[in-house]
């Protein structure tokens, strides 16, 4: 749906506008050199996310090639989103938060249950998200692949563990895109409320794309 609210000044012109609900899958192709403006809008809401090209979507986003080409764990300014063929997919121009998660994973039904009680079997996740999207153009389950969490605060202690922590975000902030090739974005607006990613209450983003 196109969005009421202001556009915010950016370069390029806007080609579309969208406001995704809470708990809900987004998907949308982009041809190279177009930017994707991410809105968080109500702040502390993470942001699911996967890359595939459009030339040949058995070539996705890798989240190793990424970590090993730039040798850090967290998406940054600048951190150039890379695919299983190594080549370059994103790159994030700029962003209001210090960094990104690319290792925490999506929630499914099935981690909901393992990590919060068989009580939480029913509540939709984001793996259901990125299933629900990209059935939409014959990609399955097997096609998931480990998922960037924009916004997510997901520190790595000095023992290793991880934490799922509360999220680094707040009302307006954004992170900034390029599209290095033509490519599908597929999003999942997270709906997990067991821990605090979403400060326990998932909220709707903004998708805006420049060209």
């Amino acid at each position: 749906m196109t969005t009421p609210l202001e556009t915010p000044e950016l370069s390029g012109t806007v080609v579309h506008d969208e406001i995704v609900p809470a708990r809900a899958p987004w998907l949308h192709h982009l041809a190279a050199g177009q930017t994707l403006h991410i809105v968080d809008l109500e702040g502390n809401q993470a942001v699911d996310f996967l890359l595939y090209s459009s030339a040949d979507d058995s070539e996705r986003y890798s989240a190793q090639d990424t970590v090993a080409a730039q040798g850090n764990l967290f998406l940054r300014a600048g951190t150039v989103l890379r695919s299983n063929e190594g080549r370059a997919m994103m790159t994030i121009l700029a962003t209001s938060v210090d960094y990104h998660d690319t290792i925490g994973g999506a929630c499914s039904c099935e981690s909901n249950t393992l990590r919060y009680g068989h009580h939480t079997k029913s509540q939709h996740a984001c793996v259901e998200n990125f299933l629900e999207a990209n059935l939409t153009e014959g990609r399955g389950k097997r096609d998931i692949v480990s998922n960037i969490n924009f916004f997510m605060n997901v520190p790595v202690e000095e023992d290793g563990a991880l934490g799922i922590v509360d999220g680094i975000s707040a009302p307006g902030l954004t992170v900034d895109l390029r599209a290095e090739m033509d490519l599908i974005v597929v999003v999942s607006n997270c709906p997990q409320i067991n821990n605090p990613c979403n400060g326990f209450d998932p909220t709707p983003v903004r998708m805006i794309v420049t060209a």
